[in-house]
């Protein structure tokens, strides 16, 4: 495998991406700031899940951090990126409309928005063509738990348009309380919302065992694997990919957030999944939860 991108010539899908924007300049982490409290997340941290991560990337200063991720992404063969934003996210919705090959957008819920919130989804789904919904939900203010009725409103309109929630699940980066986001919940939002498709992110750590037992049980769910380096996927996750869990584990990373691609594919490099796996972790599954499988 080519630790420069094309894994065994698949050219990936990045389930989880942001543009390379100075961590100064960004503003991308200011909604945690009233949940934060030790004194490090406050004052030394360049952002919250800082002690987590070594040698994290710092993006230059430029006029086009659309055309510099898609710069990185071509260096690496990753065919397309979904990135996160919302409709008044100017710089990520004009990356999306520049690139919109590249670049698919991922609209970030609300969930204390009420109708609102259901109404400006809709906008995002006709006005940006998003591919899907993402929520953290220890980092709503007040956090709310994942099978909050809150959600439910989002959820019920993500079913009617289509679309999978990407959902971070287990123990946040962030120095914040973690019971919104515990696995366990995940049973609930998958049984009173059995069209919807769910894909955990961050892991699902400590309670790996748990997903995997969750993501038998229920054909909507699915992990993703952001916000970790190949070499710490846990070996559970794995395994499962490697049995029963082919069609259900699928590549995201965390460029430019905490991990640099140098890292990831070098790692990549060394991950024990089958041959028949790999194009169905790296491309296939995503394409098929976006409901892109047609590319």
């Amino acid at each position: 495998m080519s630790r420069h991108g094309y894994c065994g010539g698949i050219a990936a899908i990045d389930t989880m991406t942001a543009l390379p924007v100075p961590v100064e300049t960004s503003g991308h982490y200011e909604f945690l700031e009233p949940l934060l409290r030790d004194h490090e997340s406050r004052e030394s941290f360049e952002f919250p899940a800082q002690y987590m991560f070594r040698n994290v990337p710092h993006p230059q200063p430029s006029d086009d951090y659309g055309a510099v991720l898609v710069s990185e992404m071509d260096r690496f063969g990753i065919e397309a990126a979904v990135l996160g934003m919302r409709l008044d996210h100017t710089e990520a919705v004009q990356a999306s409309r520049d690139h919109p090959e590249r670049i698919w957008p991922m609209y970030h819920l609300r969930p204390h928005s009420g109708m609102d919130g259901v109404h400006e989804l809709r906008r995002a789904y006709e006005d940006l063509g998003i591919v899907g919904c993402s929520t953290f939900a220890c980092g709503e203010h007040p956090q709310v738990a994942i099978d909050d009725r809150a959600y439910w409103p989002l959820y019920a309109e993500c079913c009617e348009l289509g679309l999978p929630v990407f959902i971070c699940a287990g123990t946040p980066g962030p120095r914040v309380p973690l019971w919104p986001q515990k696995v366990e919940l995940l049973d609930n939002v998958c049984y009173m919302f059995p069209e919807l498709t769910v894909v955990t992110r961050h892991g699902c750590m400590p309670d790996v065992d748990l997903a995997v037992q969750l993501l038998l049980k229920w054909p909507n769910l699915y992990y993703s694997t952001s916000a970790m380096a190949p070499k710490h996927y846990p070996r559970a996750i794995i395994d499962f990919a490697n049995t029963r869990g082919a069609d259900k584990v699928i590549y995201a990373g965390y460029f430019p957030m905490g991990l640099s691609y140098d890292r990831i594919f070098e790692d990549l490099s060394n991950l024990e999944l089958d041959d028949d796996v790999w194009p169905r972790f790296l491309r296939e599954n995503a394409l098929a939860v976006l409901k892109l499988d047609h590319r």
